[in-house]
C-alpha cells in the first residue's frame, strides 16, 4: 500500500500556467465522497473509533482499481489464442478436465492452465473446513432472509454506484429476458458454496467458484480489448477493488442485513460465515491482504470502499428495474399471476426499507411503503430469538432454509435448473453479480 493521500480534484488556485498533475487513479475514484460519507454515517457510527478514515487504505483501493487477477488473466489470454497449434493455447475442455479431475488429468497442460490450478488447488494453512461447513449452515439457517438481503440490499443496492453496473450493461448480463436467469445463477452460486463439504476440492461450491473466477477473467479480457471500455474513467472492467467490494456484500453486508430483518446472529455464527467467504474470496482471486477474518474488520474495509465509489450514473436504474420486473416472470405452479404481482410489490416494499426513499428514487423505482417488513420482523423474532437458541430449533431452521433454497431456485429457473459447474463458457456467462 502507498501511505499517502490521493491527490484531490479541486481546481488549482494560482496562475493559469499552474496545472494539477494527473491523478494516478481512475476518474471515478472518490468522485462523490461527500455524499458517500453521508450514506455511510450509520456504518461509521457502528464502527465508532474504528471508523476513522485511513488514507493509505483509500490509496490502495484507488491503485487496485487497475489491478487484475494475474493468474486468471494469463489463463484468459491463453484461451483466446486462435492458433490451434500454439503450445500455450488452452481449451475449455482442458479447463473442465482439470477442474473435475485435477491438473494431472490433462496431458501436457499448458503453462497458464497449470499456474491457474497451482493457485486454487492448494488449501491455505488458515482454512478450517469444520468452520467453513458451519459457515454454510449459518447461511442456510438464514433462509429467505439471506436471499432478501442479497437481492435487495447487496445487488440492487449496489446499482446506486457507477462502475460495475456499466460492465453488466456492456455484457448484457442483467437486461431483457436474461435478468431472471442471471439472478438465479447468482443465487445458485451463493447457495452452492454453503453445502456440507461443498468447498472441498471435489465439492460443487469449489468447482463453481473456480468457474466464476475464469468467467471474470474472460469478461475482463474481452472488455479490455473491445475498445468500448474507458479504463481511465472506470479502471479495469474486473479489478481487485471491485472484486473485494463484491466479496464484502456476501459476508459482512449479509450479516448486517439479516440483523436489520430481526435475525439473531451470534459471534460464533458471524465468525463462521466470515471464514466461509474468506475461503471463497481466496478462490476468487481477491488479494490475500484484503480477506477479513472478522465482521468488524470487513465493515471497516467496506466503509473505505464506500468512500471511493462514484454515486449515480445511467447504468444502475435500468438494471434495478430489470430485476424488479423479473419478479413478474417467476415460476409458480398455482395462482401465478397473483403471486408474481405480490413478489414484485414485496420487493419494492423491502427496497424502501433497505435503501430509503432517496435510494429508491435514484434508481428510478416506484417508492412504496415498507409494509412487508413488520410481519417479517415478528416472524424472525420467534424463529431466531426463541427457536434459534435451542439445538432443535437450529435444526428446524436449517431444514426450513434448505427447503426455501430449493423452492426459490425453482421459482427462478423453472424446469431449467442447470447442473452446478455446467454453465456455458462464453464471456456473457458470468454468474456473479
Amino acid at each position: 500500500m502507498v501511505a499517502h493521500e490521493p491527490p484531490q480534484r479541486d481546481t488549482p488556485v494560482g496562475p493559469s500556467d499552474v496545472t494539477t498533475p494527473p491523478s494516478p487513479y481512475p476518474r471515478r475514484f472518490r468522485e462523490t465522497e461527500g455524499l458517500n460519507r453521508r450514506l455511510g454515517r450509520p456504518l461509521r457510527l457502528l464502527l465508532r473509533r474504528q471508523g476513522r478514515t485511513d488514507p493509505a487504505l483509500l490509496a490502495a483501493i484507488g491503485e487496485r482499481l487497475t489491478a487484475r487477477d494475474t493468474v486468471g488473466a494469463a489463463l484468459a489470454s491463453a484461451m483466446r489464442i486462435t492458433d490451434t497449434t500454439h503450445p500455450d493455447r488452452v481449451t475449455m475442455r482442458q479447463f473442465r478436465v482439470a477442474l473435475a479431475d485435477g491438473i494431472d488429468a490433462v496431458p501436457n497442460p499448458p503453462p497458464a492452465l497449470r499456474e491457474f490450478f497451482a493457485a486454487v488447488d492448494p488449501v491455505p494453512d488458515w482454512v478450517d473446513f469444520d468452520l467453513v461447513n458451519e459457515g454454510g449452515r449459518v447461511a442456510r439457517r438464514f433462509g429467505r432472509n439471506a436471499a432478501d438481503v442479497m437481492l435487495q440490499l447487496a445487488l440492487i443496492g449496489s446499482y446506486r454506484f457507477d462502475g460495475p453496473p456499466r460492465l453488466l450493461v456492456e455484457t448484457g448480463g442483467l437486461t431483457g429476458g436474461s435478468a431472471l436467469r442471471r439472478i438465479a445463477e447468482t443465487q445458485q452460486w451463493a447457495t452452492a458454496v454453503t453445502g456440507h463439504d461443498a468447498m472441498r476440492r471435489s465439492g460443487p461450491g469449489f468447482r463453481l467458484t473456480v468457474h466464476v473466477r475464469l468467467m471474470h477473467a474472460l469478461v475482463n479480457h474481452q472488455m479490455e480489448h473491445s475498445g468500448r471500455w474507458d479504463t481511465g474513467r472506470w479502471g479495469l472492467p474486473v479489478n481487485q477493488s471491485d472484486l473485494a467490494a463484491t466479496l464484502g456484500l456476501f459476508n459482512a453486508v449479509q450479516l448486517l442485513g439479516v440483523r436489520l430483518l430481526g435475525v439473531r446472529v451470534t459471534r460464533a455464527e458471524s465468525r463462521a460465515l466470515m471464514h466461509l467467504w474468506k475461503y471463497v474470496g481466496h478462490l476468487m482471486g481477491v488479494d490475500e491482504d484484503w480477506l477479513c477474518d472478522h465482521e468488524r474488520s470487513q465493515h471497516r474495509f467496506n466503509y473505505h470502499l464506500l468512500l471511493t465509489q462514484s454515486y449515480g450514473g445511467s447504468a444502475g436504474p435500468p438494471l434495478a428495474n430489470a430485476l424488479v420486473e423479473a419478479q413478474t416472470a417467476l415460476h409458480f405452479a398455482h395462482f401465478a399471476r397473483v403471486r408474481r404481482s405480490y413478489a414484485r410489490a414485496r420487493l419494492l416494499s423491502m427496497l424502501r426499507y433497505f435503501l430509503g426513499r432517496r435510494g429508491v428514487r435514484d434508481l428510478h423505482l416506484p417508492v412504496a411503503l415498507p409494509w412487508a417488513v413488520p410481519p417479517l420482523l415478528a416472524v424472525n423474532l420467534l424463529r431466531y430469538h426463541v427457536l434459534g437458541r435451542t439445538s432443535a430449533g437450529r435444526a428446524y431452521l436449517l431444514r426450513s432454509g434448505d427447503r426455501f433454497i430449493r423452492r426459490n431456485l425453482r421459482r427462478y429457473f423453472g424446469e431449467q435448473t442447470p447442473d452446478v459447474g455446467a454453465l456455458e463458457a462464453g464471456p456473457s456467462g458470468n454468474p456473479s453479480h
